[in-house]
């Protein structure tokens, strides 16, 4: 079976997804654009290479809509001929997006793609797509439908996460990020959005808070406790989990994940496309999976994916150096950190979403290319990407450096 490798990966800085936010004007359609021309252009990419364009987008509505890939594409300059499509597996989008290209070159079938995401949070709203998981008692009820804050609130309750190991482990992602920007770690993979004109609209994450500590965190109110207690949520957490007495709502907006816009786009390819185009490979996509994980819970696809993927793959988590969890809210770490027993100094090195923020469709791909600029910073060789899903599902990749 070829070998499918990793050559590049860009990404476009994240902007706070709000009207206030640097990115706000611009469109999704342009916000993939700018990822897919960068890594056209640094690479000197003869686009006739290009086999297809996979991008993941969580609500493909209105202006995002109408499979921005192949939109994407075009304007990209990439060539009439090069095919694009749009998938949606929530927030592992961007992830699974990689994983199909791979699957691609894996099978034989093309030689190059390009693999990643995008999401205009602050134009197409969170949740704009609409679905029946919600709002249909034939799916809400079967499945206990709660939202995710609830959930997040209940694996914290459930796995004995206190307010403070939520907030700590904030504070901790928010310094992360801090030192890596302020040590250039992105430097070669974040590509500025510019205006018609050429201007810098952006260059750097907005949504960060360095400054953050214990002490401003508590102040902030849990901000799913009101929809637990008076939307009825906590009741059917309760009836699923009946072993938590109470859930103790302990998230807030400075240890979730930051609603932000952003786009990130990998370059992958066959050993021999590579060769034909003289580009050097980074690293090989090892191994994949995806799971369904308990629907109530929700976030703890992670630890599910991740067994699933060390029992096809033979490998364990000795094998890994790196790990790259999304930290959609804390407890989904914490509680990853605890079925492995990982060392906290091996996850999330360069911070995360609760700092960096979650563009959903496009935050695996750009979390895979963080840890990818890791492993070459730390002269190590292997990594694991996962991500929690909606609707209870995991999604987990590991890289290998050649």
């Amino acid at each position: 079976m070829p070998e499918a490798y990793i050559y590049d990966h860009v990404r476009t800085p994240r902007g706070r997804g709000k009207a206030d936010g640097s990115l706000h004007e611009v469109t999704a359609l342009r916000l993939a654009e700018t990822a897919l021309r960068a890594l056209k252009d640094r690479n000197e990419l003869d686009t006739k290479l290009v086999d297809d364009v996979v991008l993941g987008c969580v609500d493909p509505v209105g202006e995002a809509g109408g499979d921005i890939a192949r939109a994407a594409a075009l304007v990209a300059d990439y060539g009439e001929h090069v095919p694009g499509v749009q998938i949606n597996r929530f927030c592992a989008s961007g992830l699974d997006a990689v994983n199909f290209a791979a699957a691609q070159v894996m099978a034989g079938q093309y030689d190059l793609t390009v693999a990643g995401g995008v999401e205009s949070m602050s134009r197409v709203g969170i949740g704009a797509s609409g679905g029946a998981w919600p709002v249909d008692p034939a799916i809400a009820i079967k499945s206990y439908f709660m939202p995710q804050g609830v959930s997040a609130d209940l694996i914290a309750t459930k796995y004995g996460f206190s307010r403070d190991d939520v907030d700590a482990y904030a504070v901790q992602s928010q310094n992360r990020a801090a030192r890596a920007w302020d040590e250039r770690r992105f430097a070669k993979s974040v590509v500025p959005v510019r205006d018609v004109n050429g201007l810098t609209i952006l260059a750097k994450d907005e949504h960060m808070r360095p400054g953050t500590d214990m002490q401003s965190l508590a102040s902030l109110k849990a901000s799913f406790a009101q929809m637990g207690e008076m939307g009825g949520f906590d009741a059917v957490a309760v009836d699923k989990h009946p072993e938590v007495e109470a859930v103790n709502h302990v998230h807030h907006a400075g240890n979730s994940s930051g609603i932000v816009d952003g786009a990130a786009a990998v370059l992958i390819g066959s050993k021999e496309v590579g060769e034909r185009a003289g580009l050097k490979p980074r690293a090989r996509i090892r191994a994949f999976a995806n799971i369904g994980s308990e629907p109530a819970l929700m976030l703890t696809g992670p630890v599910d994916v991740t067994e699933k993927l060390f029992r096809r793959s033979g490998m364990t988590k000795a094998d890994i150096d790196l790990f790259e969890i999304n930290e959609a809210f804390a407890a989904v770490v914490l509680r990853y950190l605890q079925a492995f027993d990982l060392d906290p100094e091996i996850v999330n090195v360069a911070g995360g979403a609760i700092a960096m923020g979650h563009p959903l469709g496009a935050t695996g791909a750009m979390i895979l290319g963080t840890v990818l600029d890791e492993l070459e910073r730390t002269d190590k060789q292997t990594a694991l990407v996962t991500l929690c899903i909606g609707a209870g599902m995991g999604t987990a990749t590991v890289i290998e450096r050649v």
